[in-house]
């Protein structure tokens, strides 16, 4: 199935580069590997080098920066690694910051990086939830 049609609710609400990233990604894993879940983790996997997610959105890492924004996203094929959930793990604390405080995350002025990091996943999932209860 054409990635257009298996497109996440994330990335319908994101902008049309994240689209056609996460859809080129998607297409090109399904002629390699076939439909299904090892499709969809090479798309977000492609997506994390460019995108990360913001809320219940992905937008372009800050200043247009590149590469992986988590172990997975780093990771060769076939070696587990743990997912940031989208959460660039290696923009600058000020970054993680500014970020948590467009979303609104209490107590950020006192967290430390991986604090930050935390608290951004809680509250993309939170807001992801939400979205797709709405």
């Amino acid at each position: 199935m054409p990635g257009r049609e298996e497109l996440p609710s994330t990335l319908e609400r994101s902008a049309e580069d994240a689209q056609r990233t996460w859809i080129k990604a998607h297409d090109s894993a399904v002629e390699q590997y076939g439909e299904g879940e090892r499709a969809h983790r090479v798309a977000f996997s492609a997506l994390k080098h460019t995108h990360e997610k913001v809320g219940d959105h992905w937008e372009r890492k800050e200043g247009g920066r590149k590469g992986p924004s988590d172990p997975r996203a780093a990771a060769p094929r076939g070696e587990p690694a743990r997912s940031g959930e989208g959460v660039d793990e290696n923009a600058s604390k000020q970054h993680l910051y500014d970020m948590a405080k467009r979303l609104g995350v209490e107590g950020r002025s006192h967290m430390s990086k991986a604090e930050l990091v935390e608290a951004l996943r809680k509250e993309n999932r939170s807001r992801t939830r939400r979205a797709r209860e709405s």
